[in-house]
């Protein structure tokens, strides 16, 4: 085993298990094996088959792990093919001879193929030693990822009763396991659990606020490395990846929507280091064998905690430290709950449901986050701190959450335990809902009391207290919140609780935060250059620039135009009223004290990039006016009202984009007008004006005069 180990895979020492689960096997037994992303599961089935006197049948649910698959067996010098969809009949044909003649040692193909009566024929006519399930967690509807198509497996236990059976997964719940292992026939079988701890990677969870600054921060300390970053739709995956090329990065999307060639080639890209970011749905990547992925993140919810540690587990396959990024909000919850809500199946539904909760539950945690993975398999963390997640590297500051808890407490119990989480903040937010005045709530002691907590914060302190049992949750579609006997208790008793202060604890600092680490010296010196120019002009200093904008001077040190106006408040004004005078100060400071400028990070706004996006509803309409159409009829080529229109025009004309609609001026005399009564209001609103001009003008006619204003 050792030889064959360092001849065709170059190891001198198998991994934890793998020496196991390979004897086991040679004795003739079946197998399931749960085992990390990266664990080494593919050599427990590789290993053996050089072992074995016939061909290992490998059943796998990915065509591209096929390849890769079998291209790294074939560079080990390990005789390897496989059988899908990609291939015609005679090239179908030319490898079953070869496994005939003995040519083939490890055979891939999918599941579906096992339904052909073909293939069924073709199998039975050659020496099968070992199947091999990947992915076996498919087989299982507890699973996050069920496919009909593997329950075909069960006539491989018919066709071949004697041949040892190995389930291998990255991800199964007792719940699955037990579903595989009954599925399979795997009773009298061992398991060997490895554990679902990956040291090497770190699991941070932010805030969706401002999440395309902060993925753009992010990716700009990752430059040169491989990321992976999964969203919730396809439409999301060649925005995103439309949007990072635009600011410079080498992204390309995947999903199951693109043309297979340009899946495939967009995955060869990234595999061969063309590309550094892949952006994709969860269609992307089961399996995948790059090693050196250093980055995973979630722009979006996944769906499931088997989905996320999965796709987590292609970060840092090698071993070297990898980071796990997780965007949240609750309104991906809610989205992903509209989903669930379609689904016929009442138990499939159902457990939709209870998987989000967990995953939100994830999200919301004041605790470890490792611990709470590794729980969800099954397996006892008991490290105090795993060193390796957001919450254990900056603990959450705690305050005194007494009188807030009692406050939710009390609304559970005022509601009379009916209703969710959402109606229970309602009321405590004194929302304007109209089910709460149908119901009469409004008149409850606890409606509009909580002023000093956003419905955010309310629903992750509310998480803490269903997370230490004074809270309970029933149901799943509609789940209702009730206080358990703990919470009477705690009310009863007036007893004192500590809580994690909501969105304390963070690695990054918010998008527009500057490190501690500015130069003070400086800040003091743009500080004082701010107040005289400042009382010169009879304003207060804050008009001129505030103190962020300095902390971002005295850490950035901006010593160009194009530099300056990257820094917090600086407009084209101010740049040139400014810029000048504070730059020399800086440039002056900076050669003085040998230090250097540095690039300030671009900022750029959804709505921008949007109107900016090529094929968007904005160019659409952009096309149409480089042709010199009329408002009206433009609305009617697009189907779209007037007013939709004018919009489109004022956001390309503020997101800078070159507009010849010179021909949609008003009248000389008319603009005149209109120009004289916007001097008068003193402002851009258009009811001020309006009111000054009367019927005569349309509001139409007052937003484009606006635009030449």
């Amino acid at each position: 085993m050792l030889k064959l180990l360092k001849t065709h895979f170059g190891f001198d020492q198998f991994r934890p298990l793998q020496e196991e689960i390979i004897r086991c096997v040679a004795a003739q037994r079946d197998v399931l094996v749960l085992m990390p992303t990266g664990g080494g599961k593919s050599l427990c089935y590789q290993l053996p088959a050089l072992m074995l006197p016939g061909l290992t049948l490998v059943i796998s649910p990915l065509i591209s792990l096929m390849k890769d698959q079998v291209d790294a067996l074939k560079a080990n010098g390990i005789p390897a093919a496989f059988i899908n969809s990609s291939l015609s009949r005679g090239e179908i044909a030319a490898i079953q001879a070869d496994a005939f003649q003995g040519k083939i040692k490890i055979l891939y193909a999918a599941p579906e193929r096992l339904a052909l009566p073909e293939f069924q024929n073709f199998l039975q006519k050659i020496t099968v030693s070992l199947i091999a399930i990947d992915e076996s967690h498919c087989i299982s509807e507890w699973g996050h990822d069920f496919r009909p198509d593997y329950l075909n497996l069960k006539l491989l236990r018919e066709i071949f009763p004697e041949t040892p059976v190995m389930a291998l997964t990255a991800t199964a719940t007792e719940q699955v396991r037990e579903d595989i292992i009954q599925q399979l026939g795997l009773g009298q079988g061992k398991t060997f659990i490895s554990s679902f701890n990956r040291p090497n990677l770190s699991y941070t969870v932010l805030p969706q606020k401002d999440a395309y600054g902060q993925l753009l921060e992010i990716l700009g300390e990752h430059r040169d490395d491989s990321a992976i970053i999964y969203c919730f739709s396809r439409k999301d995956t060649e925005n995103l990846a439309a949007d990072l090329r635009a600011d410079g990065f080498k992204a390309l999307p995947y999903h199951a929507g693109l043309e297979s060639e340009e899946r495939r080639n967009n995955q060869e890209k990234f595999i061969r280091d063309e590309v550094q970011i892949i952006v994709a749905t969860i269609a992307f990547g089961m399996g995948i064998d790059k090693p050196d992925v250093r980055l995973v993140i979630h722009y979006h919810l996944p769906k499931s905690i088997e989905g996320y540690y999965q796709e987590t587990g292609r970060a840092g396959r090698d071993g070297i430290p990898s980071r796990c990024i997780l965007f949240y909000s609750s309104a991906d919850a809610m989205k992903q709950q509209f989903f669930i809500k379609q689904i016929e199946d009442g138990q499939e539904r159902k457990n939709a449901f209870r998987k989000l909760d967990q995953m939100v539950e994830y999200c919301e945690l004041a605790t470890c986050r490792r611990h709470y993975l590794l729980s969800y398999f099954g397996e006892d963390y008991r490290e105090e701190s795993c060193g390796g997640c957001d919450i254990c590297l900056s603990p959450p500051a705690e305050f005194d959450a007494t009188i807030i808890s009692q406050k939710i407490m009390s609304a559970v119990i005022r509601t009379g335990h009916r209703f969710g989480m959402n109606y229970v903040l309602d009321v405590l937010l004194g929302s304007k809902n109209k089910n709460i005045f149908e119901r009469n709530h409004q008149e409850l002691s606890v409606y509009g009391i909580v002023n000093d907590f956003s419905k955010d914060d309310l629903r992750r302190l509310t998480g803490q207290l269903l997370s230490r049992n004074l809270l309970e949750k029933s149901g799943d579609e509609y789940p209702v919140l009730a206080v358990t006997e703990r919470g009477m208790t705690f009310l009863k008793e007036r007893e004192e609780i500590r809580l994690p202060r909501p969105g304390s604890a963070r690695l990054s600092a918010p998008a527009d935060a500057v490190d501690d680490d500015y130069d003070r010296a400086l800040f003091e010196k743009l500080r004082l250059l701010r107040k005289q120019l400042a009382d010169a002009q009879g304003v207060p200093p804050f008009v001129v620039f505030g103190d962020l904008a300095l902390r971002q001077m005295a850490l950035y040190l901006p010593q160009s135009e194009e530099n300056f106006s990257r820094i917090s408040g600086v407009g084209e004004q101010k740049l040139k009223q400014y810029g000048k005078t504070f730059m020399e100060i800086i440039e002056t400071y900076a050669k003085k004290n040998n230090l250097r400028e540095k690039t300030i990070p671009v900022k750029r706004t959804d709505r921008s990039r949007r109107v900016k996006r090529e094929g968007s509803t904005y160019q659409e309409t952009k096309n149409l006016l480089l042709r010199k159409m009329s408002l009206e009829d433009i609305a009617a080529a697009r189907g779209l009202a007037i007013g939709t229109i004018l919009t489109h025009i004022e956001k390309l004309a503020a997101a800078g984009e070159d507009l010849d609609i010179d021909y949609l001026r008003p009248p000389a005399e008319k603009f005149a007008r209109i120009a004289a009564a916007f001097r008068q209001s003193g402002g851009t609103a258009l009811i001020p004006v309006k009111d000054i001009l009367g019927d005569d003008f349309s509001f139409e006619e007052l937003r484009i005069a606006r635009l030449f204003i």
